[in-house]
């Protein structure tokens, strides 16, 4: 520990990675080596479901029982992300035989390589050991990013407006919340944007970075947790569409806990946390609580993803309103809150979230209504990040074109005549 570390940016393209462990560690430091390209072995018995979207979406292999040396074959890094010592000692003595670098997250001294605290600016990244100390690591990360974001010029984005929303009574309670005694903490409710990391606010980024409790939901850029304070505790929140999910009850509770006992807890979404994400449920139990929230509104995908791929919601001469609903819910279920058949009857701009599973029956809902069957649509598949697929078509063709083409979710359906608005 007293001899300096020799630093080094690996180009790991690729390179195999393997990381052992499927939990919360494994959660933070595999959106890096993704989007650095490298190849992900993933060896664990379970996994937390952003990890298993990463499986699902064919990012990284995913083997389900716990490590076997022969795991090391053909490695060029491993990073061991478990907390039983014992565990963790056996890979990194298999790692030592085999003269790979070992990443150990339970033991910097017993590892072979630390991970830095890293911020990206553009094409630039800066990545800063602090001597073994974590905390003066990042308090040098946050301050180098600030000078980055100053040099940027006073361009580098308005800051989200974030009002801090006081304890009002619960619904139906007729009076005051009497505060818990003890010192409350605070939530923030803040927004994450599309998908590519740099289209969080500066007032989101800066409560990350005071956070002590960071619950997260699947969509939310991965490369924002792998800059977290190592003693950071993340809750994966996950929503995996028809897949394991944590109840909005429970997401609540843990809120409000954390906050009571004197936490500051962020609530990262994806997207903006008042569209489809649920933020006002989560507002009400905080306040119900005592609790005071800040919410931070977010760039929400459903007109960033469609800017992305080259796609106005509105265009003078062609489209003077866009409409946002959600698809999650098929137009013929009772459940469905949309009035389908006046969306129809719209001239403008429709944007559906979360409605590639029910594509089928929108498109021959809108067309039966009497929406043109030749009305330009656009499919945009996680949009702003890397992994972005686009796909043209028209409303009476989509559906099987968007089957064709094996398009997967997270999607935003896009409908109307500004999708050709830039063409040419």
């Amino acid at each position: 520990m007293s001899a300096n570390p020799y630093p080094l940016g690996l180009r790991l393209a690729g390179r195999r990675v393997v990381v052992v462990g499927g939990g919360a560690v494994a959660t933070r430091r595999v959106p890096a080596l993704l989007d650095a390209d490298a190849e992900v072995l993933l060896v664990a018995p379970e996994v937390t479901p952003a990890l298993r979207a990463h499986v699902d979406a064919g990012r990284l292999h995913w083997r389900p029982r716990r490590f076997a040396p022969e795991d090391l074959d053909g490695a060029w890094l491993v990073q061991v992300a478990v907390d039983d010592p014992l565990a963790a000692a056996g890979v990194s003595a298999v790692a030592a035989e085999r003269r790979i670098f070992c990443v150990r997250a339970d033991d910097r001294a017993a590892a072979t390589a630390w991970t830095p605290a890293v911020t990206r600016h553009g094409p630039v990244t800066v990545a800063v050991l602090g001597g073994g100390d974590p905390r003066r690591a990042m308090g040098v990360r946050d301050a180098v990013r600030e000078l980055l974001t100053a040099q940027a010029g006073a361009g580098a984005g308005p800051v989200a407006a974030g009002a801090d929303v006081g304890p009002p009574a619960p619904v139906g309670s007729g009076g005051a919340v009497t505060p818990p005694a003890g010192p409350v903490g605070r939530v923030a409710l803040v927004g994450a944007g599309p998908g590519d990391p740099e289209l969080i606010t500066v007032k989101g980024w800066r409560l990350l970075t005071e956070a002590e409790v960071v619950v997260a939901d699947r969509l939310v850029p991965g490369l924002l947790l792998d800059e977290l304070r190592p003693d950071v505790e993340l809750v994966d929140a996950a929503k995996i569409p028809y897949g394991p999910s944590r109840t909005q009850e429970e997401i609540n509770r843990i809120l409000v806990d954390r906050a009571l006992a004197g936490k500051v807890v962020v609530r990262l979404k994806g997207g903006d946390p008042y569209v489809f994400g649920r933020g006002g449920e989560e507002l009400l139990a905080c306040a119900a609580a005592g609790v005071p929230v800040t919410v931070v509104p977010g760039v929400t995908s459903a007109i960033a993803v469609p800017a992305a791929a080259g796609v106005p919601v509105t265009h003078r001469a062609v489209a003077h309103e866009f409409t946002v609903v959600s698809g999650h819910v098929a137009p013929d279920s009772p459940a469905s809150l949309v009035r389908w058949e006046a969306l129809a009857g719209l001239r403008g701009t429709l944007v559906v979230l979360m409605g590639l599973k029910n594509l089928p029956a929108i498109t021959a809902t809108l067309t039966r209504h009497g929406r043109d069957a030749a009305t330009p649509v656009a499919v945009v598949q996680e949009g702003t990040t890397g992994a972005q697929r686009s796909l043209r078509s028209t409303l009476g063709t989509v559906a099987a074109d968007v089957a064709g083409a094996g398009l997967r979710p997270p999607a935003i359906v896009v409908i109307g005549d500004v999708v050709d608005a830039l063409a040419g």
